[in-house]
């Protein structure tokens, strides 16, 4: 099964400002190729931001294979890696996403705030 994703670059200068106006939780996943567990995370990711989120997510696919550069500069030493780049603070959880429980407790998604605080 192949899976399509977009690989995002994002000006670091801009990505601030950008999504405070625009008040989108954005999301980096990172994987290496297109495993099972990349697979299942992407899956698990979107059931979960369009289940709590509803339109108010952005994520980005990172393939480490294809830009290894993009987890160096975000220090990623395992994969998958979901970071939480906004809202602040940047959280990171590891792993495919499959406790759906412990990814909405680590990474504060209650779906009403865009905080990051409970």
């Amino acid at each position: 099964m192949k899976i399509k994703y977009e690989i995002s670059k994002i000006s670091r200068l801009n990505e601030k400002s950008e999504n405070t106006r625009s008040k989108k939780w954005v999301l980096r996943l990172y994987i290496a190729g297109q495993t099972i567990k990349a697979i299942t995370a992407i899956n698990n990711l979107k059931s979960i931001c369009e289940d709590k989120l509803k339109g108010r997510y952005h994520i980005q696919v990172i393939d480490l294979l294809l830009n290894p550069q993009l987890g160096h500069d975000d220090q990623i030493i395992a994969i998958p890696t979901l970071m939480r780049k906004f809202p602040t603070p940047v959280k990171l959880i590891i792993g495919d996403l499959s406790n759906r429980e412990l990814v909405l407790a680590e990474l504060n998604f209650n779906g009403n705030n865009l905080s990051g605080t409970r």
